[in-house]
């Protein structure tokens, strides 16, 4: 503290930081719409605060865990049971369709194929050990939205996650010998103390969660507050 009473800053002291965890489904629309306006509203906040560190991760969350695992449906089939009929369901897919357009995502959804999205997950845990984790969040929601992939097949998983230059041998072992089961099952645990009951849902320093497919303003306005904080507290 300085004469005048205000707390002065060491300059050998690290700046308080921002955990931010994404809790998101593979397999859903809001959650790639959200990642777009998030990463928006990051690299904004990251223009005008490039002195406070931020690491990113994505936790597992499904949709459908009773989806049976190694089948694809047609997405349009599984929201005419889920929503009432082919009328509802064409209108909630249009309605997404053109959200995602708004920032920048073409979105397919007549060739999507619903999969269970247990090992979506379970592979998304071991590109979180090889530091690969972003790059194939980013290359399952674009196989599932926009390519009409099966993201429930192993095969299909394993050639993607060497797309963004993870190991494919490493891979198809992973998922063999069901590795990352444990760890999915932990954060589906994490997400229902925390009170994540929709995706997505970010959550800042495991003490502020954001839920749904917010504003790139409004990112910003939320990382700010918080790094303030986090700096008035140290």
């Amino acid at each position: 503290m300085n004469t005048t009473g205000e707390v002065v800053a060491d300059p050998a002291d690290p700046v308080p930081g921002l955990d931010i965890e994404i809790w998101s489904d593979v397999v859903c629309p809001w959650c790639y719409i959200g990642k777009r306006k998030f990463e928006a509203g990051l690299e904004r906040f990251r223009e005008l605060h490039p002195e406070v560190p931020i690491t990113i991760s994505y936790r597992a969350f499904q949709l459908d865990p009773t989806a049976p695992p190694g089948v694809s449906q047609k997405v349009f089939d599984v929201y005419v049971k889920k929503f009432g009929g082919p009328e509802r369901a064409q209108e909630i897919l249009d309605r997404v369709t053109k959200e995602a357009r708004g920032v920048g995502l073409d979105f397919d959804m007549d060739i999507a194929q619903r999969a269970n999205t247990l090992m979506a997950h379970a592979l998304l845990v071991l590109a979180d050990k090889v530091g690969l984790q972003s790059e194939l969040s980013e290359r399952l929601m674009r196989a599932y939205f926009c390519e009409g992939e099966a993201i429930g097949d192993p095969e299909v998983l394993v050639r993607l996650a060497g797309e963004v230059g993870m190991d494919e041998v490493e891979a198809a072992v992973w998922l063999d010998d069901n590795a990352g089961a444990a760890v999915v099952a932990e954060q589906l645990e994490v997400a229902a103390d925390l009170g994540v009951g929709s995706v997505p849902t970010f959550v800042f320093n495991r003490s502020f969660g954001i839920p749904g497919a917010q504003t790139q303003e409004y990112f910003v306005k939320v990382m700010e507050r918080l790094a303030a904080n986090a700096q008035l507290e140290t």
